[in-house]
């Protein structure tokens, strides 16, 4: 879509923004607290109208009670409203929200619409007579959909409980008020009080000593701030008994103690992934970049919060094999963080963006034969993936995917992540490298800290890259299926593991392939690459030679727990159990959970017993997942 077109669509946002203001009672327009909001794009999976009056600043003084497993406190939050505006609309679901007031303390009129099915409910509050703040009294729930309370069982040091959030994609209104979309910027601020013998950290910078502040008896705080603005879902919290390890200047690791040294050792490389980033896009703009190691439950490999990423447990390999997530999560501080999806429809102008910029990280700091083997599974992902959900045809095969009524983690899937990827390799392979890696950093550079559509970028591409040169932006961004041209470079590395693949099925002795210095990568095309029935000696014979039962690599694990499910080989079962018990990560768990289920007889009677035994340790986003699997 040319720039014209995406005014007139701004342009009947605003409209249909209009169209929906609440009729409450008009107040006088308070000339020194009216604004011109710039447009944004209606979010269907938000009550909020930005075009009305907006969040610009949570400011939050919250407590954490482990002992009832809830955050209480206050959200301060300022706001913009066009002249004549009388309420603000924000998004909540199962919070107790107590009271509004004004700065002053008065008190205002709030009410909660209806609710609706993955939404929550709209949270109106009249806008005070004087002032742009209102503050709001509220608590979150004990089975927050966003906050993981764990307790000390659940932990690496057994002695102390846990919190952490996750607000991806519209989960932060169950654990704050405000407006939740991707397309509302929102800097941060915040105070979180918690126990004595624990450590609070965040999305932000610790304004605070490692130590803390004094608090009342038995507790501590800490102080935190954001000053770029965020949307929502990346406001993150973490509570528990951490350490850090610093790796370089403007680096390092956050971790349980016992995990905290190996936590450093993987992630060593850091510095130099840091430095290649902004060798090709430009300056990282976060201040530092953290990793918090979270405990196994956390749902995802890793969740790309400003200045800390969250990871899980599972990358931590002991030869930095699957350190490719990590430089996944910091490509998302350009694609993602400072340059968003205004709407979860367009979550591949994220994970596109950012599968593509990894791809270049790993390129840069480990060489093209490791960045061609991840491309090349990538795709093969990809391919799965479109199998899955239908074919070629599938509707939900496009990247600006349909999500009226759904929720928005229905496009979290390889598409967004591996035919974005593959369609900027495309535009990439059209103009050329360096071409390309220019115009994107201009990218970044001009849309720093704002949302953006699908439409927004096709424009800008087209207008200050393809000006003079066709290119099919359609058939990539609203058809189903991957048109020709988004192939990955081919890979030897990988095309020899699938080789010896072969040579096994054909008869040749696991002893006597050619697997030396292999890959992790290497390892994940031999075992995709296994025909779909193998004999049980054969099994027995990869199991006694690869010892893939006692992997410690959890990606490897994966794909071979998937040949074992296949095959029905029970010496691999109690490692499945414990894999499946041990870590919650949704990628792992939801894919083993349904090749249980997809066998006859045996195989749900076994996946309902383990996920009775694991369901209590998963968080919301894993167990929403295979609750509908497993029943």
């Amino acid at each position: 879509m040319r720039l014209s077109a995406l005014v007139l669509v701004l342009a009947l946002g605003l409209a249909a923004c209009a169209a929906r203001t609440p009729s409450l009672k008009s107040q006088p327009a308070n000339p020194a607290r009216a604004a011109v909001l710039s447009p944004l794009e209606r979010d269907i999976h938000s009550f909020a109208l930005p075009n009305v009056a907006r969040v610009t600043h949570v400011d939050l003084d919250l407590t954490a009670d482990f002992t009832e497993s809830r955050l209480h406190g206050t959200a301060t939050l300022t706001f913009a409203a066009v002249a004549g505006a009388s309420e603000i609309i924000l998004d909540v679901k199962g919070l107790d929200t107590f009271r509004a007031t004004d700065a002053a303390g008065h008190n205002l009129d709030i009410s909660l619409g209806e609710a609706e099915k993955n939404l929550g409910q709209p949270l109106r509050i009249a806008l005070p007579a004087q002032g742009d703040s209102i503050v709001i009294h509220y608590a979150t729930r004990p089975d927050s959909l966003a906050l993981q309370w764990l307790s000390p069982a659940q932990t690496l040091g057994k002695q102390h409980p846990f919190l952490f959030s996750q607000g991806q994609a519209i989960l932060t209104r169950t654990w704050i008020p405000t407006q939740d979309s991707p397309g509302i910027r929102q800097t941060y601020s915040a105070r979180i009080t918690i126990p004595q013998e624990l450590r609070a950290v965040m999305s932000a910078e610790q304004l605070s000593s490692p130590e803390g502040e004094p608090a009342a008896p038995g507790q501590k705080a800490y102080r935190f701030v954001m000053p770029r603005p965020v949307p929502p879902y990346l406001i993150a919290l973490a509570i528990g008994d951490l350490a850090f390890m610093p790796i370089g200047d403007r680096a390092g690791v956050y971790a349980e103690p016992g995990l905290v040294q190996a936590a450093a050792a993987e992630f060593a490389d850091l510095p130099r992934m840091m430095s290649a980033a902004e060798a090709l896009y430009g300056p990282y703009r976060w201040g530092r970049y953290d990793v918090l190691v979270l405990p196994p439950s956390f749902p995802f490999g890793g969740m790309e919060n400003p200045r800390l990423t969250f990871a899980t447990p599972t990358v931590i390999a002991g030869d930095k094999s699957l350190v490719s997530l990590v430089a996944h999560e910091l490509a998302h501080s350009w694609s993602g963080n400072l340059v968003t999806n205004a709407t979860w429809s367009d979550f591949w102008l994220n994970e596109g963006f950012t599968t593509y910029f990894e791809n270049r990280i790993m390129e840069a700091t480990f060489g093209p034969a490791q960045a061609a083997m991840l491309a090349n599974l990538g795709y093969q992902d990809l391919a799965q993936t479109i199998a899955d959900l239908g074919g070629e045809g599938a509707p939900d095969t496009r990247l600006k995917i349909d999500l009226a009524g759904r929720d928005p983690d229905d496009g979290l899937t390889d598409i967004a992540y591996e035919k974005g990827a593959a369609f900027l390799r495309a535009m990439e392979k059209s103009v050329g490298r360096a071409r390309w890696d220019a115009y994107l950093r201009s990218y970044f550079d001009r849309f720093a800290f704002q949302p953006m559509t699908t439409e927004g970028f096709l424009a800008d591409v087209q207008t200050n890259l393809f000006a003079n040169q066709a290119f099919d932006f359609a058939a990539w961004a609203y058809q189903p299926g991957v048109p020709a041209g988004g192939e990955p470079p081919p890979s030897d590395a990988l095309d020899k593991a699938a080789q010896e693949a072969r040579a096994f099925a054909a008869g040749h002795p696991a002893a006597k392939l050619h697997t030396e210095g292999w890959a992790t990568q290497q390892w994940l095309r031999f075992l995709d690459t296994l025909p779909k029935t193998i004999s049980k000696k054969q099994l027995v014979d990869l199991d006694t030679t690869f010892q893939f039962s006692q992997r410690g690599n959890s990606e490897i694990l994966f794909a071979w727990f998937k040949v074992a499910i296949a095959q029905r080989y029970e010496p691999a079962f109690p490692a499945l159990e414990h894999f499946l018990i041990s870590q919650g990560r949704r990628k792992f768990v939801r894919p083993l959970y349904a090749a249980l289920m997809a066998q006859d007889g045996w195989g749900p009677p076994l996946a309902r017993r383990i996920y009775g035994t694991a369901r209590p340790g998963y968080h919301s986003v894993t167990s929403g997942a295979v609750d509908a699997l497993v029943r």
